[in-house]
């Protein structure tokens, strides 16, 4: 049997604790709002905080209420054509998620040509795309919310594609989350979690691109705090935002 890639990720000082804790906090706040009574229009609710929010991390100016309103600049309407498609995504990351990351790139970069709308930069970032998503088709015992953590670290500083890497990488966590059980109807908002964190958000991205280990350890526990302020940032929680 193959050995697990994240073993060592999970036994680093406080993850597991980290980790269960912000899964037990996602898992309080959609059992006591009742999913039952969630609609669709509370998940659509979600992605829009979750596509304003990832926009504001890739350079936008527009407001949530510009980007509910249609007005949102270029970087909100790319963010935002993502979060159309994301919820129909989840069985291609599953089955095949180098054609899901290939698929979220392509909506995100609908302004180039068609032959550099979902495809790699170049043969090394082809490569890179390769073994990420090999990593996603590997058994691990790993919890879920820590492996899109990993993925989204991975997609952003290997910038596999020549733009848009950001959006790219904060939809395939969302996708993880709902690929993977954590979040069915996807009513947290990672994305809204990370701009909440900003400073630490993008300084950690920093230390795991050029921090080794250490950096790759600050970056996990970083995102065990950054899903539970996603968590907060639910239309269950803050219906009104």
């Amino acid at each position: 049997m193959a050995s697990d890639p994240l073993a060592w990720l999970v036994s680093l000082e406080g993850v597991p604790s980290a980790y269960a804790a912000a899964r037990d906090g996602i898992d309080v706040m959609l059992r006591d709002r009742g999913l039952r009574r969630t609609s669709p229009e509370t998940t659509a609710e979600s992605l829009l905080r979750g596509a304003q929010a990832s926009a504001v991390l890739e350079g936008s100016a527009s407001t949530l209420a510009e980007v509910r309103a249609g007005t949102g600049d270029d970087t909100a309407q790319d963010s935002l054509r993502v979060s159309t498609e994301l919820l129909s995504l989840a069985p291609l990351m599953a089955r095949s998620p180098l054609q899901a990351l290939a698929r979220l790139h392509a909506l995100a970069a609908a302004s180039l040509p068609d032959d550099r709308r979902g495809r790699p930069r170049d043969d090394e970032s082809a490569a890179r795309l390769r073994d990420i998503s090999a990593l996603l088709t590997r058994p691990t015992d790993a919890p879920a919310l820590l492996v899109a953590s990993l993925i989204h670290a991975e997609l952003v500083t290997a910038a596999p594609f020549a733009s848009h890497n950001g959006i790219v990488a904060r939809a395939a966590e969302r996708l993880l989350l709902l690929s993977r059980g954590v979040d069915e109807k996807s009513l947290v908002v990672p994305e809204a979690g990370h701009l909440a964190l900003r400073p630490a958000y993008e300084s950690n991205l920093r230390g795991y691109a050029e921090g080794g280990a250490a950096g790759m350890h600050a970056w996990i526990l970083y995102g065990a705090e950054a899903f539970a302020a996603g968590a907060e940032a639910s239309p269950l929680r803050r219906p009104n935002a």
